[in-house]
């Protein structure tokens, strides 16, 4: 660990670059110098919290967690012989005492400070030592690193790691342990003479807080730092003002405390104390509460740097941070928008403590009139050092920390490269952040603001490529020899103080004057400033955009700040320092106040042209002559034919005599059949993303956790959270009505809802909003089956947290009642979030899971369309990348004739916010462009000039639109006007203009005012009624979608977007006005995304637009116009300044045109070419986009019906017009080339490619869906959207995500090109933290590193793809998989071979409860199978049947499907698996709070019978809950019985009879919860498992009582359970007997019976005995009804039945959804065979057993025994069981594979068996399976005779086997006194002799009359037993055997084969 080189600091390769690059840049042509910046990317490291804090030093860490200080009490180690110990020496015997070494040249390494050490043994003086600075805390006592790293300044000695080590080496003496904190004491510092002395003490938190700014020039009102309370290390902001809007002007920094300074109000601190020196009103104070700073003991590891007191309140504001610069500090108290917070440095910069600071320097005057004399209101940024105070005019000045923050920021180190301790990684040093801002600076182009996130990127690329080799070599283990090694690499020095001001001033010099540095004569910041101001007053800097003050003296820190003067950048610094909604509301100011009244008044002039007002006044419409807006149409052919115009009618064309346009569209040649509304579709992409939210709602509910039981729930109810925008609600409400989910739902049995239903689903989270929250959580409390989904649409809307009560961001009330504790832990409420821009719901504490994200797929993958969709969304991100094409004109993209325009308008007026200007000029274009195209003011021509090229081709395209489409469609223009106050005047400004021109039937226009409903004219309402064919006459449009190809100006209001759709037919998107001051991501793409589209499919990819492309109306021609005011503009105004309104007018259009423009204007062939020119890929987009409108009209247009107006381009005033213009009207026709390039295209003035008047191509609406808006924007967010960054993304995806979030570090990497949005969101979750207003910021838990909500989704798309859509049809498939999952899958199969000619006698009466035995003895046995299970096996021979000659019949539906089911919901009855949770199932599945969960005792219980032939030992595995079933010989001990009730017992909540259930492979999907089908009945459950699973049952039904079979058991089959259930079950009743008699009680009354359940058995049902009746009465085909009953109801019948001790076995029928016909249906009860669900009477069938050896047909086996025992056996026909499909596991579920592998290979049955002794493959599998199989698929070889012979069948004696399905078996028993069929006259074909014992005898075959040529197989265990059953039985008198006919099963002879015998009957 040691290190004799700690401390060294390495300097940067970067600065030696940096200089060279200057040095060159100097001596080249170039204006810039060329950047050096490589793109470095840093790993990701554990970020900062996001204040940027490190964990503090508390008062007892010391050395860090691997101290090796010894314990207290404290022993000081023995000093080293012949050392030194005299007090104030080392041990190298040198003086360390201050007083001696005050005048001593001492070497301190960089990085180290002198300081001054405390010793108890001298407590004059101090001892001096040189400590790493890193180690010791900053002026507020934090960010000491633990641990200590010192030299000693006597001998010189390096590298003491350790202050236990150092305090040794020093003589320190200590009677306790060594803490740095109490023994480093002071600062050291030279004062003026030279002489080391002792400065301010050190804040050790929690020791001494004293201030160390002193002096006595502090200004009045400021607080002195020994008016500070002691202590303080934290500081809550104090608030003061300054002037009207404006930042301090400087405050001494008072221990750098954060300060807030507001809009000219004092903003109230959480905690304040009364001002501590507030001598008027209007002073500054700063007011500060005590507070523990600093993190608990370092053992405490639940402690993060957010958890603790000492977190600076970021502001007392609770707004966001200011955006021009985006702040992407991770100082939390950065500058916060529009409050303008003075926030002070929160970390020490890296030279803040190496020297005491300066005294307090004198104050600054600001000038008066500053503003008036300069026009600007300079803004001061912060740097390093304080700021002296402002005095005098300090409202003119603004004072911002944004920069000082930006500093800061960036020397923070990621904590992964402090934990090395001294090391060659250091941040950047302060000399070497001032020489970047200057270099960045001086790269800013004239225009451009200065952006804080590209200065920090630039700090960061240059700390990352000074040391990227150190942050390689981290990545790997450190050893001491590559330390040395970086230590030695050292050979450069570091930038010196005194090499920074000419540096700076060379890097400066190669801009001119636009940066200016003050460095080398300057002593003060105040000296500085003061000449700044002088400067200004006298206009000297009126070339010069940044001055940058820099002050470096020798033994001081250097100084800097930077005044901002360019008027630009002035002006949009101030108006970023508002926040949003501060900004709006100096708007409104402006407005209401008339401020703004002479700028309108000023663009109402026209110039030389006139005034506006008085213009329009002149404009009159004559109804008598023809409208140039609507005349009348005229074919095709006259179109064609016409080549002179009248130049009046060259536009658009208006009528009043002609139709209306409600006449015209409902005119039936008036139609249009291009038009079609297809939004309300569903489209294949949205059903995609519908089934991801259902695979993810499932992952949850499926997840270990149990947050979400799917199971429980029987309906969906949701509720839709939006934005107070009532087109927003109106628009969700039309969704919810169009997509029919209210009807998937239930919620309504009509087949469309109306408005009022709709809209109770649907909710405006405004104040409103509260009730109905309330409703749906009351709703959701008492209506426990139903799952809510609360869809919180626009979730990025309101983040702010409900304890903060702020109107900027929102009102919290999403916080107060999406995360309130109700909502949250309701079970079956899940919230559903719907976002564009999810990024800000992706930070440190979000309580959504990455997992429980759910991102928009795209649409293509590989260029493969993976959905085949007729639209193709084109967004945000296609946007952006159409402006690369190059092919055409950009869709996005600025105008420079409104950008020149509303620049010099900005100069003209100072003090008017810049939204109150660009909008004037922009509705003044808008209605001097409506005056132009109307054609109803003389001299029109005149107008061009005053508006732009692309205002007047949107009006144009505008009004000529709807006179292409007989139907009149047209489309949307969207004029995006954030401010309300803005957007109404400007409606009413367009509105008066339209209706002086007479255009009032033309277009629309319409205020979209988010708090008002849509309010459009009734004849337009009336026009779209008739193009969708709506009847309701009361029907209007209440959302923006429903005007759909309806001609209008939407003007869309409102601070952001909340979330409004747009229809198809928007062809513009005008966002020239919308604010630049906020650079969030968020912010941006909001107002790009209302440009989203879905663009028809049949047009051309956007990268290549072709003929449908944007390229509209005149875009040749703007691409010819290039007037390039931008180079112009300058030289004008440097000539003679604006003084009059023509030349302010005349300013945007005139100066010297461009060369080729002027040609173009006068030739047609050089317009040919200049043409062709600007289209070339060559010529840049840049110029097209700068270029303007005056020559759009200088050559001859053709138009559709008119002869082309010559039309005048805009000069310079003193230039004649007629000298440049073509003055005939006879203008000549266009070039080819001109042609060619306008064919398809929608002009304003047409084409004369005979395609325009095809009818494809009539309909303006139906070319403009198959091509995306254009986009116009501001330039300078043209310009920063169009950037790129160094991973090739648009500049904007790097910006802050969203207000309420900061940035964690500045150490973090760029975002990346290739990023998922999956990575995306993982990247944002690890860099964000959300500031203390967002909701998630009080998210956080203590020991969690996170903390999800469990029912939190968050869908997010692009704006505008249709999300609503896709989440209302989820909301559609769930509610259907809710239904799914109360539903199963039951076998739904008729009974079959069933006699044709039935039975007629009625043995009882159809109403009989129970059966008689009397009468039962009576019924004849039906020896036939008739479960269609079985329909596949032998049949069995009974005397009475006769099968049909064609079989069973096949259904149709039954071809393609193993066994028929239905779907069938379950009842409240029904038996679930283990994936069902409800709360009344939880004390049943072992949630009982009595017991732990898990807690169950393992019994061994032995077990002896006469079969086994030996004792085996059976394990019962008892809940603790269920011991009380069973009896132990004590508490505790031996299991002796499992307890039985009495005959006589009998509770109405008790079944008296246990239920076994066999189980394999089924521990999921077995239905052995049986609380609801016993319907809450006490009831004794087994089941029965072989011993492998036994774990896995044990853990998913920890509460089931459990039999393990024994390991024997682990590979037999179902017969081998029942066996042994059977018989332990007898074994047990007869335990029970003698226990009873032990007791005194009667051994016979003991309950005999058990039940053997299916593990399948999911429902019961009754037959309903009345309506029963009435069906026999009338006869009625369909059977009686039946309804579903509870399992304890059957069993309590059934066991209530009198007389059922005389019944062997009793069971109930299989359902069927066809019941019972015929005799059937009128017989309550029947005697045959029973299959699944049987009560089974152990104590009457003692002697007949299941065969353990069985896997197949063992029921049909046991039944057949037991009848032939003379038992009765008896169905109850009244009830029935369901039985579910399970697909998965179950005793049939037997794998034949061989011995050589695991692996399953297809063997035949074939294989199944060989001839003894032969080698043949073996089969890993039991014998009598390969038995059972073998007889199963290849009795037809083996019985040959038997096959299709019912009346000739194989005697099968003792026993059934399954000899395949076209054999019949004839089974008889040997036994004496049974009950047989008669078999005389009766001829078989066979004779199955299995396992033949005693009561076989050959006198007993001899009774039998068999076939000549029929078939002998004998079967045996051996082929020794073999011979001796043939010997015995004398078989070889009758039989024939061959030595082949000998068979065994392929099994090895370990595996115990089976032999069997094959013969003839001779």
């Amino acid at each position: 660990m040691g290190n004799s080189y700690a401390g060294q600091l390495r300097t940067t390769r970067f600065e030696e670059v940096l200089h060279n690059s200057i040095e060159a840049s100097l001596r080249s042509n170039t204006v810039i110098p060329r950047p050096v910046f490589s793109q470095l990317y840093l790993e990701t490291e554990q970020s900062l919290a996001h204040d940027g804090r490190t964990e503090n030093d508390d008062e007892d860490d010391e050395d860090g967690s691997e101290t090796n200080s010894p314990p207290i009490p404290y022993q000081m180690k023995p000093p080293p012989d012949g050392c030194c110990t005299t007090d104030g020496f080392c041990q190298a015997g040198r003086d360390l005492r201050l007083s001696s070494m005050t005048s001593d040249s001492l070497d301190v390494p960089p990085g180290f400070l002198l300081v001054g050490i405390k010793s108890p043994s001298l407590p004059e003086t101090l001892l001096v030592c040189a400590v790493d600075r890193r180690f010791l805390p900053d002026e507020r006592g934090r960010h000491a690193l633990l641990g200590f790293s010192g030299n000693c300044t006597g001998c010189g000695e390096k590298g003491f790691r350790y202050f236990t080590e150092f305090s040794n080496h020093i003589n320190l003496k200590l009677s306790t342990q060594p803490k740095k904190q109490k023994h480093l004491k002071y600062h050291l510092y030279r004062n003026n003479q030279g002489a080391l002395v002792k400065g301010a003490p050190i804040c050790w938190r929690g020791h001494d807080g004293r201030m160390r700014h002193m002096g006595s020039a502090l200004a009045e009102g400021h607080v002195t730092s020994d008016e500070q309370p002691p202590n303080l290390a934290t500081h809550t902001p104090g608030s003061y003002t300054v002037g009207s809007h404006v930042d301090p002007a400087g405050l001494p920094q008072v221990t750098d405390l954060p300060q807030t300074l507001t809009n000219g109000h004092h903003a109230v601190p959480s905690v304040t104390q009364p001002p501590l020196n507030q001598s008027g009103p209007g002073r500054p104070s700063v007011t500060g509460t005590h507070a523990n700073a600093g993190p608990p003991k370092k053992r405490h590891k639940g402690w993060s740097p957010d958890s603790s007191a000492n977190s600076l309140p970021e502001s007392t504001l609770k707004t966001p941070p200011s955006s021009s610069a985006s702040s992407t500090l991770s100082v939390s108290s950065a500058l916060t928008n529009g409050t303008r917070s003075e926030t002070a440095a929160l970390l020490s910069s890296s030279q803040h403590s190496s020297t005491p600071l300066p005294l307090p320097e004198l104050p600054v005057t600001v000038p008066d009139q500053l503003l008036h004399t300069c026009r600007l209101q300079p803004v001061v940024f912060k740097g390093h050092g304080s700021l002296p105070q402002l005095t005098g005019n300090v409202s003119e000045v603004l004072v911002s920390s944004l920069l000082q923050s930006c500093y800061l920021s960036s020397q923070v180190l990621p904590r992964v490269y402090q934990h090395y301790g001294p090391s060659p990684i250091q941040p950047l040093s302060t000399e070497m952040q001032i020489l970047l801002t200057v270099y960045y600076l001086v790269q800013l182009g004239p225009d451009q603001v200065p952006l804080i996130e590209d200065l920090e990127q630039i700090f960061m690329r240059s700390w990352r490529e000074s040391h990227l080799s150190e942050i390689r070599q981290y990545q790997q283990p450190q050893t001491p020899a590559t330390q040395g090694r970086h230590y030695a690499l050292e050979s450069q020095q570091p930038l010196t103080p005194s090499q920074l001001p000419w540096l700076a001033q060379l890097a400066a010099s190669s801009c001119g004057e636009g940066v200016v540095v003050l460095g080398e004569q300057i002593r003060s910041l105040a000296q500085g400033l003061e000449q700044t101001f002088s400067r200004l007053m006298e206009g000297r800097l009126k070339n010069t955009n940044y001055v940058v003050i820099i002050v470096t003296a020798a033994g001081k820190e250097t100084q800097s700040c930077v005044v901002v003067t360019g008027k630009h950048q002035c002006r949009a610094l101030a108006e970023t320092m508002y926040s949003p909604c501060e900004g709006l509301k100096e708007i409104n100011h402006q407005l209401s106040t008339g401020v703004a009244q002479e700028l309108i008044h000023f663009c109402n002039s026209l110039g030389q042209d006139g005034d506006m007002d008085s213009l329009l006044d002149s404009a009159t419409v004559d109804s008598n002559e023809p409208s140039p807006l609507l005349s009348s149409q005229e074919s095709a052919e006259d179109r064609g034919l016409k080549s002179t115009h009248s130049s009046k009618d060259s536009l658009t064309h208006c009528s009043k005599d002609s139709h209306s346009p409600k006449e015209r569209a409902s005119s039936p040649k008036d139609t249009c059949s291009e038009y079609s509304v297809e939004w309300r579709e569903v489209r294949s992409i949205q059903l995609a993303v519908a089934r991801k939210l259902l695979s993810h709602v499932c992952a949850i509910a499926d997840s270990s956790t149990q947050n979400l039981d799917l199971g429980s729930f029987d309906r969906v109810s949701f509720l839709i959270l939006v934005p107070p925008s009532e087109v927003t609600f109106q628009q969700t409400v039309l969704h919810v009505r169009s997509s029919g989910v209210l009807q998937e739902l239930g919620t309504l049995d009509q087949e469309c809802a109306s408005q009022r239903e709709a809209e109770h689903y649907v909710v405006k989270m405004d104040q409103s909003a509260q009730a109905q929250i309330d409703n749906l959580i009351q709703e959701a409390q008492s209506n426990t089956y139903t799952l809510y989904i609360l869809v919180h649409d626009h979730a990025h809307w309101d983040i702010s947290s409900a304890s903060y009560n702020t109107s900027d961001s929102g009102s919290g009330l999403v916080d107060q009642l999406l995360n309130s504790r109700r909502v949250r832990d309701a079970p079956n409420i899940l919230i559903l979030h719907v976002t564009s821009f999810p990024f800000a719901l992706q930070t440190q504490y979000t309580r959504i899971s990455p997992y429980n994200e759910i991102h928009w797929p795209s649409a293509f993958s590989n260029d493969v369309d993976l959905y085949h969709e007729k639209t193709r969304y084109f967004g945000v991100s296609e946007l952006l990348e159409s402006t690369r094409s190059g092919s055409s004109l950009p869709l996005m993209r600025h105008d420079s004739s409104f950008e020149s325009m509303a620049s010099a308008l900005e100069e003209r007026f100072p003090k008017l916010h810049s939204a109150v200007i660009r909008t004037t000029v922009l509705i003044q274009h808008y209605c001097v462009a409506l005056m132009a195209a109307s054609g109803r003011i003389s001299g029109s021509h005149n107008l061009h000039k005053h508006t732009s090229v692309e205002t007047l081709e949107i009006v144009q395209s505008l009004l000529t639109a709807a006179q292409q489409c007989p139907a009149r469609h047209g489309h949307m223009v969207l004029l995006r006007i954030p401010s309300l106050a803005l957007a109404a005047w400007a409606h009413r400004r367009l509105s008066k203009v339209r209706r002086q021109l007479g255009l009032e039937e033309s277009f629309e226009i319409i205020l979209g005012n988010p708090n008002q409903p849509l309010n459009i004219g009734q004849t337009f309402t009336d026009q779209i009624k008739t193009w969708q064919q709506i009847q309701d006459s009361e029907w209007i449009p209440r959302t923006y979608l429903e005007l759909e190809a309806l001609p209008c100006i939407l003007i869309l209001s409102g601070a952001e977007p909340l979330g409004e759709s747009l229809p198809r037919s928007l062809k513009y998107c005008d966002l020239r006005v919308i604010s630049c001051s906020y650079l969030q991501r968020t912010t941006l793409e909001q107002e790009l995304g209302l440009a989203a589209y879905l663009v028809k499919e049949e047009s051309r990819p956007p990268h290549d637009p072709g003929p449908g492309s944007d390229l509209l109306e005149s875009d040749a021609e703007k691409l010819s116009s290039t007037d390039n005011e931008e180079e112009e503009e300058g030289q004008e105004n440097e000539d003679s300044p604006l003084s009059s309104s023509q030349q302010l007018q005349s300013c945007p259009d005139s100066g010297a045109l461009d060369p080729l423009s002027a040609q173009s204007s006068t030739s047609p062939n050089v317009q040919k070419g200049t043409v062709d020119t600007m289209q070339a890929p060559s010529q840049s987009q840049a110029q097209f986009q700068s270029q303007t409108s005056s020559q759009s009209f200088a050559h001859p247009q053709p138009t559709p019906h008119h002869q082309t107006q010559p039309q005048v381009p805009s000069f310079s005033q003193a230039q004649p017009v007629s000298q440049l213009q073509t003055p005939s009207p006879q203008a000549q026709p266009l070039p080819p080339t001109q042609s060619r390039r306008q064919h398809s295209k929608s002009t304003s003035s047409g084409s004369l490619s005979p395609r325009s008047s095809s009818p494809h191509l009539s309909c303006s609406w139906a070319r403009g869906v198959s091509r995306p808006p254009s986009v116009l924007l501001p330039r300078a967010l043209c310009d920063i959207i169009m950037a790129s960054d160094s991973s090739g993304l648009p500049r904007c995806t790097s910006f802050l995500p969203h207000m309420s979030v900061a940035w964690a570090s500045s150490f973090r990497p760029l975002l990346s090109k290739m990023m998922t949005c999956t990575e995306q969101s993982l990247y944002y979750r690890q860099w964000t933290a959300p500031r203390s207003h967002h909701m998630d910021s009080s998210n956080r838990t203590e020991g969690r590193s996170d903390n999800f909500h469990p029912r939190r989704l968050l869908l997010s798309g692009p704006p505008q793809v249709g999300k609503t859509g896709a989440y209302l049809h989820f909301l559609g498939i769930l509610s259907r998989m809710l239904i799914r999952l109360m539903e199963v899958d039951i076998y739904d199969e008729e009974d079959v071979n069933y006699s044709a000619q039935a039975d007629g006698v009625q043995y009882h009466p159809p109403n009989a409860s129970w059966p008689n035995p009397d009468i039962m003895k009576t019924m004849p046995f039906d020896y036939t199978l008739h479960d269609p299970k079985y329909d596949d096996i032998s049949a069995v021979y009974c005397p009475g049947y006769r099968p049909s000659v064609e079989g069973n019949p096949v259904r149709q539906e039954d071809v393609y499907l193993r066994r028929r089911t239905s779907r069938i919901k379950l009842s409240k009855y029904a038996a679930y698996n283990t994936y069902h949770h409800c709360e009344q199932c939880h004390q049943y599945l072992g949630f009982n709070p009595r017991y732990q969960m898990y807690e169950s005792t393992l019994h061994a219980f032995t077990f002896t019978h006469l079969l086994l032939g030996e004792e085996i030992q059976l394990y019962f595995i008892i809940p603790k809950s269920k011991e009380h079933y069973f009896s132990f010989s004590q508490p505790g001990g031996q299991l002796e019985s499992m307890r039985l009730p009495l005959i006589s017992d009998w509770s109405p909540d008790c079944i008296k009879s246990p239920i076994f259930t066999p189980t394999t492979g089924r521990h999921e999907h077995g239905l052995f919860n049986l609380y609801h089908a016993m319907d809450g009945a006490s009831h004794l459950h087994i089941l029965v498992v072989k011993e492998y699973e036994m774990a896995v049952y044990k853990k998913y039904w920890p509460n089931h009582i459990m039999l393990v079979l024994p390991t024997v058991f682990n590979g037999t089959g179902i017969g081998a359970a029942h066996f042994l259930i059977k018989e332990l079950s007898y074994h047990n009743l007869e335990l029970e007997r003698s226990r009873r008699l032990e007791g005194g009680g009667p051994a016979v009354d003991v309950w005999p019976f058990i039940i053997l359940a299916d593990d399948s058995c999911v429902m019961f049902n009754t037959v309903d005995l009345d309506a029963r009746n009435c069906y026999v009465l009338v006869a009625v085909p369909s059977g009686p009804t039946e309804h579903a009953v509870s399992l304890k109801q059957v069993l309590q019948h059934m066991e209530a039945c009198p007389d059922l001790a005389n019944y062997g076995l009793c069971g109930i029928r299989k359902w069927s959804s066809r019941g019972l016909t015929g005799n059937r249906q009128r017989e309550p009860f029947s005697r045959g065979h029973l299959h699944d669900f049987l009560l089974l009477n152990v104590d009457r069938s003692q002697n007949i057993q299941y065969d353990q050896n069985r896997f197949t047909c063992h029921d049909v086996d046991f039944t057949l025994r037991l009848h032939s025992a003379g038992l009765l056996v008896c169905r109850f026909n009244s009830f029935s069981v369901m039985k579910k499909q399970i697909a998965i596991g179950g005793y049939k579920t037997f794998i034949i594979k061989t011995k050589m592998t695991d692996v399953p290979t297809s063997v035949g049955p074939s294989q199944y068996i060989c001839a003894p002794d032969s080698k043949h493959l073996f089969l890993a599998t039991p014998a009598q399976l390969l038995l059972e199989k073998y007889l199963q698929h290849t009795s037809q070889k083996l019985f040959p005779l038997s096959t299709k012979n019912y009346a000739h069948p194989v005697l099968s004696v003792d026993c059934y086997l399954n000899l395949g399905p076209e054999v019949t078996v004839c089974f008889v028993s040997s036994r004496p006194h049974s009950v047989n069929i008669s078999t005389t006259g009766l001829l078989f074909s066979g004779l199955l002799l299995c396992f033949a014992d005693t009561f076989v005898t050959s006198g007993f075959l001899k009774k039998f009359t068999f076939l000549k040529g029929a078939t002998l197989c004998v079967i045996s265990a051996d082929r020794s037993s073999l011979r001796q059953t043939v010997g015995r039985l004398e078989l070889e008198e009758e039989w024939r055997f061959r030595l082949s006919d000998e068979f065994q099963t392929a099994n090895a002879k370990e595996d115990r084969p089976l032999f069997f015998l094959t013969g003839k009957h001779i």
